[in-house]
């Protein structure tokens, strides 16, 4: 638990975009990683663990709760339902959500022009990163590199992907629910 998650979480703080950030949103929080340790070791930054299942929502709520954050906030929406995050935020963070092409379209929508998507991803997959590079291209968002990590000694094939926000993202974005499940942009 405290190595796959915790030191998972927190090998983040390796990157100073993470580090100096001030508004994070984490997509797909679940059971609260990477965005409950993030928001617990980032004490200036306001993070908003953004989880579309209500079960989910009531455990982060408990969780904030005991763990006293009160930077931290729930939000019960699927990203491409939130209209109040749209350009909010100057760090987004993804860990074990989707396919890379469908959290860049997650995403996109939600950083603020300069903003920087953080996705945890394992071993490097060259189809996938293409993929995402494809549909980073049509939303605004350019590569920012790939930075392998090493969260405790035994970790093998980490990596954080990091894509900048660089041009504003096109109208017609974010797409109804589902659709970047369904359409994904990086499809070739």
């Amino acid at each position: 638990m405290i190595d796959d998650h915790l030191a998972d979480s927190l090998v983040a703080l390796e990157l100073e975009v993470v580090r100096t950030a001030r508004s994070v949103a984490d997509l797909g929080s679940g059971a609260g990683v990477p965005g409950l340790p993030l928001a617990i070791a980032l004490p200036d930054a306001e993070v908003s663990l953004v989880e579309s299942a209500a079960r989910k929502c009531a455990f982060l709520e408990r969780a904030v709760a005991a763990c006293g954050i009160p930077n931290a906030r729930v939000v019960h929406r699927r990203a491409e339902a939130w209209p109040e995050g749209l350009e909010a935020f100057d760090l987004v963070t993804a860990r074990a959500l989707a396919a890379p092409d469908v959290v860049v379209e997650y995403a996109a929508p939600l950083l603020a022009l300069g903003g920087t998507l953080v996705a945890w991803r394992g071993r490097r997959e060259p189809e996938a990163e293409a993929a995402a590079a494809r549909a980073a291209a049509a939303l605004g968002l350019e590569g920012a590199g790939i930075v392998p990590v090493m969260p405790y000694r035994e970790a093998q094939s980490r990596h954080l992907h990091l894509m900048s926000k660089v041009t504003s993202t096109p109208s017609g974005f974010p797409r109804r629910p589902g659709m970047a499940l369904k359409r994904p942009l990086g499809a070739g």
